[in-house]
Parts: structure tokens; C-alpha cells; sequence
């Protein structure tokens, strides 16, 4: 039995990861048209339109299905407003194995919540890192699991809540 994970997401988030559902639900009748379109113009197997445009509803439902499961296991919420605690939503400054000059600067978030524009790396709450990191305050050092079994330490040096 797998396990359903809760995700984090802004109001903002939100609503527009619910806009891009409603919008590919609303694209279902004209996908299909196209499909019929395309089914009328002959041999099946040897008319690209037809494949191309099976192959976009498949996709497209996929994603539907994505942001639906998303959506309803989601916790809507505001970013967080208090700096100096690592917390979903946060930009996190943090340094690895006690070496100070090996810096990382990082949001955590899902992928859905790091705008796709963002010149931020985004480390969702349920990796390795990013769940070693939550809660942690500045200062403090976490440890977490490599996937190759070793460990790696991590220090918080700052938190900060994400504006974009």
C-alpha cells in the first residue's frame, strides 16, 4: 500500500495549478474532435495526425490525473511569515559537512510550487534533505541520508520566506 503525500501549497499555488486543471478539462472536447478528424481521413496506420493527436489526449490526461491527485492531497496554506526557522516555503541558506565556504541557497517547496522561471533550486519537504532541514533553526546542523547510504551533514544558516 503506498503512502499519500500531503504537499504544501500558497494560495496562489493553488489556484493556479486548479487553473491549469480546469483549462485541460475544458480542452477534452476539442482534443477528441480532433482525434475523429483525424480517424476520418483514412488508414489508421499510416496517418501521423491520428497517432500525434492520441498521443497529446495521452498525455494530457496524464496531467490531468497529476493535478487532481495533487490538488486533493494538498494543504493550502499561507508562506511562511518567520525567518530563522527552515519551513515549507522557505529560502533556505545552508553550508555541508562543517566546510563554511560550501554553500547552497535553495527553496523548499514541491516542484509545482518553484515557478519554472525561478533561478532558485527547489528541494521538496519530503527529500532527504529538505525533511532533514524542516524545523531546523539557524545554526542548528541536521543529518541526512545520501542515496548512496552515506550521510551528509548540513548546517541552517538562514531561512527566509520565499517572495517571488
Amino acid at each position: 500500500m503506498t503512502e499519500t503525500q500531503v504537499t504544501w501549497l500558497t494560495p496562489e499555488s493553488h489556484d493556479r495549478l486548479k487553473g491549469e486543471l480546469d483549462a485541460l478539462i475544458a480542452n477534452r472536447p476539442v482534443i477528441a474532435a480532433e482525434i475523429n478528424e483525424r480517424r476520418e481521413e483514412g488508414d489508421l496506420k499510416e496517418n501521423g495526425g491520428y497517432h500525434a493527436a492520441r498521443e497529446e489526449q495521452g498525455q494530457q490526461e496524464a496531467r490531468i490525473r497529476q493535478l487532481q491527485e495533487l490538488l486533493n492531497n494538498a494543504k493550502v496554506g499561507v508562506a511562511p511569515t518567520k525567518s530563522g526557522v527552515a519551513l515549507p516555503g522557505s529560502v533556505v541558506k545552508v553550508y555541508y559537512d562543517g566546510d563554511e565556504s560550501d554553500t547552497e541557497t535553495f527553496l523548499i517547496a514541491t516542484r509545482e510550487e518553484g515557478l519554472s522561471d525561478s533561478k532558485l533550486e527547489t528541494y521538496s519537504p519530503n527529500s532527504p534533505l529538505g525533511g532533514a532541514l524542516i524545523d531546523a533553526k539557524v545554526g542548528e546542523t541536521r543529518e541526512y541520508t545520501l542515496p548512496n547510504g552515506n550521510t551528509m551533514k548540513v548546517t541552517l544558516i538562514s531561512a527566509e520566506p520565499y517572495h517571488s
